[in-house]
């Protein structure tokens, strides 16, 4: 039931500690997994105190026991070790804090913790993590490279001075987290994330100087791998191991077998692009020298040609031929001419030939009536006394009909 409190009314502590008690002693004895981060044996206390960690969040427990489940333990637990312990959460009302008391404490070995990457391996590679189709490819020149390493490690050196050292101008981001350990795949992941919010870094580096496969789990962890394989900034991974791969190494973009190699794979050596562009210049050099060259000796021959060499001959040639030119179209017009001319007189004769003034001519007249000039043809149009006009080749005259 619900303690009925008020500021007037208030409970004592120890009744809301007893309380708390009782319902952590309800929830009975669990299995629990984690990571070992500090142990405390306390001598005369018959108590060993171990701080464990989880492996994955940043959340930690006290865990109680005794010096004989601990001794048997193989191997022996140190900072660091993975352990599966069966416990009952305990609470103490005295001072308000809350434990773990292990009954039993087994070592996570090795060669399980590497089972579970394997099967971690195989769920991310189905889910198409992995795939070469989803690679980036590095920019030819990052304006700034962000880098994750260990603090003042020897791996941030053998990437930063390499790759200055091909090229001098080449700037970092850096950010120097734990590369080993419980806190490890947390704080690689944050600062994974950190870098790539950052508008112009163009390239990540994450790196450490290799060590043992135990050392190298972190670079496993379920929670980066996604985080990486989410980045919309290109990824090197750079761990340095070549037997045992992270699986960062599968969803990162370039895996790099050391920090030095990383360097030459996010930069371009400034003294090979030197070269690249002497050997260009010289190319082109040449190839502007043969063009020359060859126009030169175009320039020469055509100099020596015939036609350059005498440019009058070509005309004189030009003006004969216009001549007889000139002289073909004047006998054509002049037949032209005359042929129209023919033409014309013939013409001309067949109109006259047909012409009524050539009827006159022969002696032939034209008869019509004096007031309408309606020609005669039959003498039945013509009355006694009507008047005619008579027209012959030489001209017009008046006569008076006397018949009919």
């Amino acid at each position: 039931m619900p303690l009925e409190t008020s500021q007037e009314n208030p409970a004592p502590l120890h009744v809301i500690n007893e309380r708390v008690a009782a319902w952590v002693s309800r929830l009975g004895a669990v299995w629990v997994e984690g990571q070992i981060t500090q142990i405390n044996r306390r001598n005369g206390a018959g108590q060993v105190y171990i701080q464990l960690r989880d492996v994955e969040k940043n959340v930690s427990v006290t865990v109680v026991t005794s010096p004989g489940v601990v001794n048997a333990v193989e191997p022996a637990l140190t900072e660091g070790s993975r352990i599966v312990l069966h416990a009952k959460p305990e609470f103490w009302t005295n001072r308000g804090t809350f434990a773990l008391r292990a009954r039993v404490i087994a070592a996570v070995g090795l060669g399980d913790l590497l089972a579970r990457v394997e099967r971690l391996k195989a769920q991310l590679g189905s889910e198409g993590l992995f795939l070469d189709s989803g690679k980036r490819t590095l920019p030819f020149l990052p304006r700034r490279i962000g880098l994750i390493c260990g603090r003042d490690s020897a791996a941030e050196r053998d990437v930063v001075e390499n790759a200055i050292r091909r090229w001098p101008s080449a700037v970092f981001v850096t950010r120097e987290v734990a590369v080993q350990g419980t806190t490890a795949a947390a704080a690689v992941t944050a600062a994974l994330t950190e870098l790539d919010a950052i508008a112009d870094v163009d390239v990540i580096v994450i790196t450490r100087g290799g060590g043992s496969a135990e050392d190298l789990l972190p670079f496993s962890d379920e929670r980066l791998v996604r985080t990486a394989a989410a980045c919309t900034t290109p990824i090197v991974s750079a761990i340095g191991h070549e037997q045992d791969a992270p699986l960062l190494d599968y969803v990162a973009d370039v895996r790099a077998s050391t920090p030095t190699d990383a360097a030459s794979r996010i930069v371009p050596d400034i003294a090979e692009q030197f070269a690249v562009i002497d050997r260009l210049r010289s190319r082109s050099l040449r190839a502007f020298s043969s063009r020359m060259d060859n126009e030169q000796l175009r320039i020469t021959r055509l100099a020596t040609h015939p036609r350059l060499a005498d440019p009058m001959s070509a005309l004189d040639g030009a003006s004969v031929e216009i001549a007889n030119q000139a002289t073909r179209s004047s006998r054509a017009l002049v037949i032209l001419l005359q042929n129209a001319t023919d033409r014309l007189d013939f013409l001309r004769s067949q109109l006259r030939s047909i012409s009524p003034a050539a009827t006159l001519e022969r002696g032939y007249a034209i008869v019509s009536t004096a007031d309408d000039h309606t020609i005669v043809r039959d003498p039945t149009q013509v009355s006694r006394g009507s008047e005619l006009a008579i027209q012959v080749s030489g001209g017009t005259f008046e006569a008076l009909a006397t018949g009919n």
